[in-house]
């Protein structure tokens, strides 16, 4: 996996975001995370594929990859050789479009959905929701025994997602998982420098 010793995804959200979009791209990329998925569901594949030029652009500004999502057509087309696609989008991939990219990753919400992505040749999961989170209000988080076991029954990089503060990150390792994701709290928060950091150091301790 492409990863920097933060070992933190950072996810988009531009629904959730504070103040101008490609600006918080700025500022998150100027703090050199693993990688920035880009994340844009609601998005038609034309505006997908304008917004991600703009935004592969910064991150490259700042030497740091940029994954983009769902859309493998578009990737191949940008030149981006990373890629995390839901499951069933995987399921109805040929070998010769996987082959196009070096990074495939997919969300996993059970140890079964962890066994499929590695079948089908994802070389990173991201697995949650872990802790109780707005993002899936009215959902308990999985929890970490649950991140536990699907660490345990795969051998490529897991990414615990969900609910995931400084307050809980270094839990997240203890399971196994490789690294963390925020998306919330890196769109949401006042000073994206000072509250990666945070993150950071608790992943350090």
């Amino acid at each position: 996996m492409i990863i920097s010793m933060s070992d933190i995804l950072c996810i988009t959200n531009r629904k959730l975001c504070k103040g101008d979009f490609l600006n918080r791209i700025q500022e998150i990329a100027a703090c050199h995370p693993s990688a920035i998925v880009l994340r844009e569901k609601d998005l038609p594949e034309a505006e997908y594929k304008e917004l991600a030029s703009k935004v592969i652009s910064i991150c490259r500004e700042h030497q740091i990859p940029c994954i983009l999502h769902n859309y493998y057509e578009t990737a191949a087309e940008l030149g981006v050789k990373s890629i995390h696609l839901p499951l069933g989008v995987l399921r109805g991939m040929n070998e010769e479009q996987k082959a196009v990219f070096t990074e495939i990753g997919s969300s996993c919400h059970s140890v079964e959905d962890a066994l499929e992505a590695v079948r089908l040749g994802c070389t990173y999961i991201m697995a949650g929701h872990i802790f109780d989170t707005d993002c899936k209000k009215g959902l308990p988080g999985r929890g970490l025994e649950f991140l536990r076991e699907v660490c345990a029954s795969i051998s490529i990089p897991v990414y615990g997602i969900g609910g995931i503060a400084a307050e809980n990150a270094k839990s997240v390792l203890e399971t196994g998982a490789k690294g963390i994701c925020i998306m919330s709290g890196m769109m949401q928060c006042e000073d994206v420098c000072s509250d990666f950091r945070k993150l950071e150091e608790a992943l350090a301790i």
